[in-house]
């Protein structure tokens, strides 16, 4: 019988150096959709609270002890880095999605310039500053902006995309490095 490796989703693709960016991927953990139940907000904000966590507002990422809770849309959040808490599971609709992501981490002096060639929102540190989230289109796919630092961000799409998030992000930085 056939044994199945499990592989990331930019396994094989990455890392890259292109000019001073660097293409890596992004290991962010278990990752869970968290989405309120009706009438449940208190006692999932009580459960995130008891975790060290609160339900993130638009764009904001919260940080807690080996995890972060990213807001990734209306009433909706994902939770990284560790599984949810019976109590969290009770207050709202939580789905794994580890499975289903692929993320790619871009660093490197300039990474707004190779963002402003991908995405049509304002990646610069002001606009998007670190601890901030955008969920926006990256060229034609669905995903989610995480800002890390002043020269590093995670680019989320869906796992079926991994190779095209691969191949946008590497074609747009050599375009910024052939500049310089």
């Amino acid at each position: 019988m056939a044994e199945l490796i499990a592989l990331s989703p930019l396994a094989g693709h990455l890392p890259l150096t292109v000019g001073q960016f660097m293409l890596t991927e992004a290991y962010l953990g278990p990752i869970h959709s968290v989405a309120p139940l009706p009438g449940r907000r208190a006692a999932l904000d009580a459960a995130l609270l008891a975790a060290g966590l609160v339900f993130p507002a638009p764009c904001e990422i919260r940080e807690g002890t080996g995890c972060r809770l990213v807001w990734a849309g209306r009433d909706l959040a994902f939770l990284m880095g560790v599984a949810p808490t019976e109590a969290v599971c009770a207050a709202a609709a939580v789905t794994d999605q580890t499975d289903g992501w692929a993320a790619l981490r871009l660093a490197g002096p300039g990474i707004a310039d190779v963002l402003a060639r991908l995405v049509p929102i304002d990646c610069r540190e002001g606009a998007l500053p670190p601890g901030r989230a955008a969920r926006t289109q990256i060229n034609h796919m669905p995903g989610l902006l995480l800002r890390e630092g002043a020269e590093a961000i995670v680019l989320m799409t869906f796992r079926s995309m991994a190779a095209t998030l691969v191949h946008e992000v590497a074609e747009a930085a050599r375009r910024v490095a052939a500049r310089d």
